[in-house]
């Protein structure tokens, strides 16, 4: 499978950014001196984390090395390796996670393993995508599950969100205190081709690799075709995109 596109991913980079930022605050009245961001990607939201603890050691792990040249490259301040988030070693104040853990599989298990990896007192932060019933995720799927496109049984990347009592009852166990809370971010996109870019470097992703460019572009097409009726054009002409995510602060 193609590694992840930092150009990509940063065609929405303030609203991409801005969940970073919502998660970030709710950790402001601490003061970690050791901080990692775990699927950092190319920087954003770990620039966030430099500005909000200037005097804390950070560090941006990510497993896309397309991702980790792009980091280093646009903020050479700030420390950045390729790594896995399960390899990750030695204990901190501060795990933060922006939109990474749906890739990662067995939220059970992965979650205790990574608030083991915390000092006493310090926090776990995560935000993770909760979009499946959103229209333009249901049209992708219904679009991929047509036969024409033999897009059934390509392998896919795991993409695993537990519901929010699963998470509470996983929290209850392996951390002293926690709050968890949803947001729903109403994007406004320029049209309907970008309904598709959003989602092209990510959930898109593998059925594009597997089409190659010809075939790609149609799959591309037919989604933008068919979320027309879904998505009706503002009185301004844009289009807006719902996207609701889960976040969650966990003290060891």
């Amino acid at each position: 499978m193609a590694d992840w596109n930092s150009t990509q991913y940063l065609k929405f980079k303030k609203q991409r950014t801005q969940p970073a930022v919502d998660l970030a605050m709710r950790v402001l009245d601490r003061n970690p001196k050791a901080i990692v961001d775990i699927g950092c990607g190319p920087g954003n939201s770990t620039s966030v984390l430099k500005q909000l603890f200037p005097n804390a050691k950070i560090l941006g792990i990510d497993n896309s090395s397309n991702m980790i040249e792009k980091a280093r490259k646009d903020h050479p301040d700030i420390s950045f390796r390729l790594c896995d988030a399960l390899a990750l070693e030695g204990q901190y104040d501060l795990l933060f996670s922006n939109a990474c853990l749906q890739w990662i599989p067995n939220h059970d298990t992965l979650i205790p393993s990574l608030m083991d990896k915390l000092n006493n007192g310090g926090v776990l932060a995560v935000q993770i995508p909760m979009n499946g019933e959103e229209p333009l995720s249901q049209l992708i799927k219904e679009i991929a599950d047509e036969p024409q496109w033999g897009l059934r049984n390509i392998p896919m990347p795991p993409n695993e969100t537990l519901t929010p009592s699963e998470y509470y009852d996983i929290l209850s166990g392996c951390s002293s205190a926690f709050d968890s809370w949803e947001i729903k971010y109403y994007h406004p996109l320029a049209d309907h081709k970008a309904l598709v870019d959003w989602v092209k470097g990510t959930r898109l992703r593998p059925y594009l690799d597997f089409l190659g460019d010809k075939r790609g572009a149609e799959f591309e097409k037919e989604i933008v075709n068919r979320s027309k009726r879904a998505y009706p054009l503002t009185k301004n002409g844009k289009v807006v995109l719902g996207f609701r995510r889960f976040f969650f602060v966990a003290e060891k």
